[in-house]
Formats: structure tokens, sequence, C-alpha cells
């Protein structure tokens, strides 16, 4: 299994997944991401996903059979990008897109310190009690992480949003990780191996950065939003 689900990389960008595939059969490659989504449910259930084919030319019968089966499983595909004049005309004729968009570099720099397209997770939704999520870079999410829910990134975590589950930044141990939130109400926030313990839900929440400090402590302070 692991085999075939290498033939499909997903990663995070603006407007939600995007799958970019290594040259293989059109029925290898669509088994990949079936497995890949099978295998993490939880994570993506309500995504919009974007596929980048390259060169491979699928026909309407090829695009309608994987979207159903994407469909059954809670995962909108919106937009397919080819190499492919066929493979576009076929994608455009089901509606689909056929470009993404890129930020701009203005948006690009206001997203976060070492935030990008190519580094970051972005998760457009509430993550509830039993969610799991665990990326080798930076996480971005836009909503809120509940008791029970757990984060876990290489890089750093940002949450537009209410923090009251578990969130471990700089996993692999880089204690220059940071963790931001709306509210920083956590059960544990944890970054490299320095863990805090569980924070109070505050009375007026203000935005906060949770890092390690000159002496080697996680501790958090005021987040400058603006």
């Amino acid at each position: 299994m692991e085999q075939i689900t290498a033939l499909v990389q997903i990663k995070g960008i603006r407007d939600g997944l995007l799958a970019t595939f290594i040259d293989a059969p059109w029925e290898d490659q669509s088994v990949a991401l079936l497995a890949q989504i099978d295998e993490r449910q939880a994570f993506f259930q309500g995504a919009r996903l974007a596929m980048d084919v390259g060169p491979q030319v699928l026909k309407v019968n090829d695009l309608v059979e994987l979207r159903d089966r994407l469909s059954e499983r809670n995962v909108s595909l919106w937009a397919v990008i080819s190499e492919s004049p066929t493979t576009e005309q076929t994608s455009q004729l089901l509606g689909l897109a056929t470009r993404i968009s890129k930020p701009r570099p203005e948006e690009h720099k206001q997203s976060a310190d070492a935030i990008s397209d190519e580094s970051a997770l972005f998760v457009n939704k509430t993550l509830r009690s039993g969610t799991r999520i665990e990326y080798p870079g930076n996480i971005v999410v836009v909503g809120d992480v509940n008791p029970g829910a757990e984060i876990i990134a290489d890089g750093n975590v940002i949450v537009w949003g209410r923090v009251r589950g578990v969130i471990h930044a700089g996993a692999k141990g880089d204690r220059s990780a940071y963790i931001c939130a709306l509210d920083l109400s956590a059960n544990q926030l944890r970054i490299a191996d320095e863990v805090s313990a569980s924070l109070k839900p505050q009375k007026d929440p203000r935005p906060e950065i949770a890092s390690i400090n000159g002496e080697g402590r996680l501790q958090a302070e005021l987040w400058h939003t603006g």
C-alpha cells in the first residue's frame, strides 16, 4: 500500500488541497489518491481538491468516475491542471477549473513569517475531538481546535480561532518554531521538547504567540495581528 500511495503527493494551497501525481497509469494514480484519502478520512472530510495530472490524457468517464468516488468520501474536486489539451478540455466540459490562483507577493507576506504555499497545510474548518493532523511543515487553521483535537507540525502552527486542544510545533526539534492563536486556551502546548501546563480559558481572550524564550522556557505573549 505504501508503494501505491507514494504515487501522489498532497499539499495545502490557498484554495484547499493540491494532489500532484508521479508518472504512472491513471488507474494506479487514482487508486493511490483514494487510498491516501481513506487512510486519513477525518482530515479530508469536506476538503476542496485540485489535481495536477501533468501530461495524463483523461476522458470524461475518467474524471466523472473519480469525481463521484471523491464525492462519496465528502471530498469536492474543483480543479484539474494538465499539460494535455484533451484533459483540459474535458475538465472544462465538466465545469472544473483548469487554473489555480497564486497569492500576490503582498498577500504572501502578510500571511505569516516563513509561511508559504510550498510549506504550509491550510485547514479551513474547526477540528473536533478525535481529529489528529500531522504535517512536515507549517499548519494554518481557520477555525477552532476543540478539546480532544491534536495538531503536530514540524514547523509553526497558526490558528485563526480558539485553541483548546493539543498543539505541538517544531515536532522534529525546531526550537525556533512558534504557535499563534486568537484565543490560546490550550489543553497543552509543546514546542520541540518544551511542554506547557494546561492554559486556563481567558475571560477576555486576546491573540497570543507562544515560543521558547531566551531562557529556554515556553512562554506566551501578545500576538500583534494587525
